[in-house]
C-alpha cells in the first residue's frame, strides 16, 4: 500500500508539472496576439482543459494497457516510468522547450518495463490488434503519430491560413483584428479542450495501471473497508481517477509555464490574431481526432507546428528557424532519454528491494 501511494503522489506531480509545463500549448497564441491577458488566458486555458479531462478514457486505455505487456509491470516500474518523466519534463522546462510530456511518459514506461522484463524486448506491444479488432501498440498509436502530426499540423497550419488570407484580404487591418481577435477565444478554449482530452488521460491510463497492478499483486488484500474502492480486477478508469487528475492538471495549468509560453508566444515567430486563431484550429482538429481514435498524441507538436505552417504562409522567413531547431532536438531526444532514466530508475529500485 506504501509503494502504491508513492506512485500515486509521482503521477499527480507529473500531472501537475504537465499542466504547467504544457500550458503554452493552449495560451501562447492567444497571449502572444494580445487578445486576453496571460492571467485570463491561463484561467480559460484552465478551465477547459478540466472539461476536456472528463470527455473521455480512450488515450488512458492506450497508455495502461496497449503499449507494454502489464504481467511485467509493478508498481516500482510505474514510479521508474514517472521519474523518467518527471525530469525531462523539469530540464525542457527550465531551458524553455517546448518538448512532449506524452512521449516523455511512454519513452519512460517502455524503459522501465524492459529494465523489469530484464531486457526483454518483446515485453513491448510493437504492432497488434486488441479484441475489438483495433490496432494497438507502439507503431500505430505512438510511432506513426510522431511523425505525421507535426507535418499535418505544419501544412495544416499554412493551409487554413492560405484560405482566410483569400478571404480577407479586402479588409482593413482593424476589421480583422477585431473580428479574429473574437474568434481566437474560441479557438483557443477549443484549444484548452482538445488538450485535456488528450494529455490529461495519459496521467489516469498510468494511475489505472498501477490500481491493476496493485490488485492482481495482492496489495490491495488487507485494506480496510472504507478504501476497498482502490481494488481494481479489470483495467478501468474510474471516476475518482478521471476527477482527480482533471483538477490536478487544471492546478498545474493555472500555475502557468511562462518560459515555454514566451518561446512558442514570441521567439518562434510574431502572430497576429488571424495567425493565432489558425494554429489553434489547427491544432484542435488534429489533437480531437487523435482522442477519439485513442492516439497518446503530443499536443505540444501540434501546436508547435500549426504556428510554424501559420508563420510560414505569413512570410517563410518570418519562421526563427534556430529556435524550431532546438525544439526538434528536444523532440528527437525525449523518447531515448526517458527511457534511459526509467530503466536506470527501475534497477535501482530492484537493486533496493522495490517492486
Amino acid at each position: 500500500m506504501t509503494i502504491f501511494l508513492i506512485v500515486l503522489t509521482a503521477a499527480l506531480v507529473f500531472e501537475y508539472i504537465n499542466g504547467f509545463h504544457d500550458a503554452a500549448n493552449a495560451i501562447a497564441t492567444v497571449v502572444s496576439t494580445k487578445v486576453l491577458t496571460p492571467r485570463q488566458a491561463i484561467w480559460l486555458a484552465a478551465f477547459f482543459n478540466l472539461i476536456g479531462a472528463l470527455a473521455g478514457t480512450a488515450v488512458a486505455t492506450t497508455i495502461g494497457k496497449g503499449l507494454v505487456d502489464t504481467n511485467v509491470i509493478t508498481m516500482a516500474t510505474i514510479f521508474s516510468a514517472l521519474v523518467g518523466a518527471i525530469i525531462w519534463n523539469l530540464i525542457t522546462w527550465w531551458l524553455g522547450l517546448p518538448s512532449s510530456s506524452s512521449h516523455a511518459l511512454i519513452g519512460g514506461l517502455c524503459g522501465a518495463a524492459l529494465a523489469s522484463a530484464d531486457g526483454d524486448w518483446s515485453v513491448l506491444t510493437w504492432d497488434a490488434v486488441d479484441a475489438k479488432g483495433k490496432a494497438i501498440g507502439l507503431w500505430p498509436k505512438v510511432v506513426g503519430p510522431m511523425f505525421t502530426s507535426p507535418v499535418i499540423g505544419f501544412f495544416g497550419g499554412a493551409l487554413l491560413m492560405f484560405i482566410l488570407l483569400i478571404f480577407i484580404k479586402k479588409l482593413t487591418p482593424r476589421v480583422v483584428n477585431g473580428v479574429f481577435g473574437k474568434l481566437q477565444l474560441v479557438s483557443a478554449a477549443w484549444m484548452g479542450f482538445s488538450h485535456g482530452t488528450n494529455d490529461a488521460q495519459k496521467t489516469m491510463g498510468i494511475i489505472a495501471l498501477a490500481l491493476f497492478t496493485g490488485t492482481s499483486s495482492g496489495a490491495f488484500n488487507d485494506l480496510p473497508a472504507w478504501a476497498h474502492f482502490l481494488n481494481t480486477p479489470e483495467f478501468t478508469v474510474d471516476r475518482w481517477v478521471m476527477i482527480t487528475c482533471a483538477l490536478v492538471m487544471a492546478a498545474g495549468t493555472a500555475a502557468g509555464g511562462w518560459r515555454i509560453i514566451r518561446t512558442m508566444g514570441h521567439k518562434m515567430v510574431k502572430l497576429q490574431p488571424v495567425h493565432g486563431f489558425a494554429a489553434e484550429t489547427t491544432a484542435a482538429v488534429v489533437i480531437q481526432t487523435a482522442s477519439h481514435w485513442g492516439i497518446p498524441l503530443s499536443t505540444t507538436h501540434a501546436i508547435s507546428t500549426s504556428i510554424m505552417g501559420v508563420g510560414a504562409m505569413k512570410r517563410f522567413g518570418a519562421v526563427k528557424w534556430g529556435i524550431v531547431e532546438r525544439i526538434i532536438w528536444a523532440w528527437v531526444l525525449t523518447l531515448p532519454v526517458c527511457g534511459l532514466i526509467g530503466f536506470l530508475t527501475e534497477m535501482v529500485c530492484r537493486h533496493f528491494g522495490m517492486k
